[in-house]
């Protein structure tokens, strides 16, 4: 069983939510129905099974790794039902703000005169609105529903296709074709042969260069495991780049000792080479066609913001770069665009990251997208410019948390500088 004060207060405040979106609820039958008795029944069992599965189950099937795959759809369904069940809240709330603001005029101007009636008092008491109450449950049921079915899209991986133009790029490079993802985390993976079919749309793109953009695992290297093979099959003719990012470092895990962790880093590392991909450590080197060069530079996890550790250096990865007449920069986290890349380090050209997975939650139609991230990331996923510099976020390949994506799709993409 869990222990400590947040898991208490967590499992206080879903036994609040649940007896307020009942007695919510339970306002559309009608006092002493069999829909009543019936509705009763099934949503306390339902609030049951869901406390048991977070208080006993889910802690039992924490440390297994056979047990991965149920872990994350159990933990969903959990998630999903009291999400749903917190969202119907907020319409209800609004109905209880809309009565207790039609309670207080007709105190004040009495409860005969046509203020009451309209309230649609009886004495002291005003009606709940069905309208409100039904639109809570559909709008709490559509948010349960869309988390269910994100289940089925976290392979369901996406192409983009995405042409840059830009005008220092040499003749040479006109057209190459680019490869990026990022976000991998294997240690979130529960169906090889599915992420095998992401490999495969990889390769048939024919790039002429694979880059990744950090974040290998989740926490430990060791979580590559099987999916080693799998990724070692990424091949180019300009071969396949790496950098890390903010979990291939280990900081989200307790570890015995510092050199133990740093054991795990290093491990990483190996597994990158062995994979054949060239991990790029605040380094740059030179990218070669038709006699001519350009620059690739990759960067250790650089963060913009303070809750996230700086392991990178572009100053020292940009030393000796500068006759480049164009630069692919890779860093994992797009905060670093804004704060150093676009105001200190104008000669690069084009960045590439990931970090964010739109959230891995929103609305993407052509002409708009919208996820929650946007009110944290400046930058979250696609294609941004500032003045000649432009940036490009992977909206990543694989998942973290939350077993699926809502309406932000796992990305391969397909870059084609023009």
């Amino acid at each position: 069983m869990r222990s400590g004060p947040f898991w208490w207060i967590l499992i206080v405040a879903m036994i609040l939510i649940d007896l307020y979106v009942f007695f919510s609820v339970r306002s559309l039958f009608v006092s002493g129905t069999k829909g009543r008795a019936i509705f009763t029944i099934a949503y306390w069992a339902f609030s049951a099974i869901a406390l048991v599965l977070l208080i006993f189950v889910l802690p039992y099937f924490q440390a297994s790794e056979q047990h991965k795959a149920l872990r994350s759809i159990l933990f969903v369904l959990v998630f999903a039902l009291f999400l749903g069940k917190l969202i119907g809240a907020l319409f209800f709330f609004v109905d209880d703000l809309r009565r207790a603001v039609q309670w207080i005029a007709g105190k004040i101007f009495s409860p005969n005169n046509e203020i009451s009636e309209i309230a649609g008092t009886t004495g002291d008491r005003i009606s709940r609105s069905s309208f409100l109450t039904w639109l809570g449950i559909i709008s709490g049921g559509t948010m349960f529903s869309s988390f269910i079915y994100g289940l089925s899209n976290k392979y369901n991986y996406q192409v983009k296709n995405v042409k840059i133009p830009f005008a220092n790029l040499p003749a040479a490079f006109k057209g190459l074709k680019i490869v990026h993802i990022s976000d991998i985390h294997t240690g979130s993976f529960t169906n090889y042969k599915a992420v095998n079919k992401g490999i495969d749309l990889i390769l048939s793109q024919n790039p002429d260069l694979i880059l990744f953009t950090g974040d290998l695992v989740n926490n430990k290297s060791n979580e590559v495991g099987e999916y080693q093979k799998i990724f070692s099959r990424l091949k180019a003719p300009m071969g396949v780049y790496s950098v890390l990012g903010n979990h291939d470092y280990g900081d989200y895990v307790q570890w015995k000792t510092p050199a133990e962790k740093a054991q795990n880093l290093d491990a990483l590392k190996k597994i990158h080479a062995d994979m054949g991909w060239r991990l790029l450590l605040d380094e740059h080197l030179p990218l070669e066609k038709d006699n001519a060069t350009i620059g690739l530079v990759g960067v250790q996890n650089i963060s913009g913001r303070g809750s996230f550790h700086s392991y990178g250096s572009l100053a020292k990865a940009m030393q000796g770069a500068a006759n480049y007449p164009f630069k692919i920069l890779m860093s994992h986290d797009p905060s670093h665009w804004d704060t150093e890349v676009s105001t200190k380090f104008t000669d690069v050209d084009l960045t590439l990251s990931g970090h964010t997975h739109g959230m891995q939650f929103g609305v993407e139609i052509p002409g708009f997208k919208w996820s929650p991230v946007q009110y944290v990331y400046k930058h979250w996923a696609g294609l941004y410019e500032q003045q000649h510099q432009k940036l490009y976020v992977n909206r990543g390949f694989g998942f973290i948390g939350y077993p699926g994506r809502v309406g932000i799709l796992p990305e391969i993409t397909l870059i084609e500088l023009a």
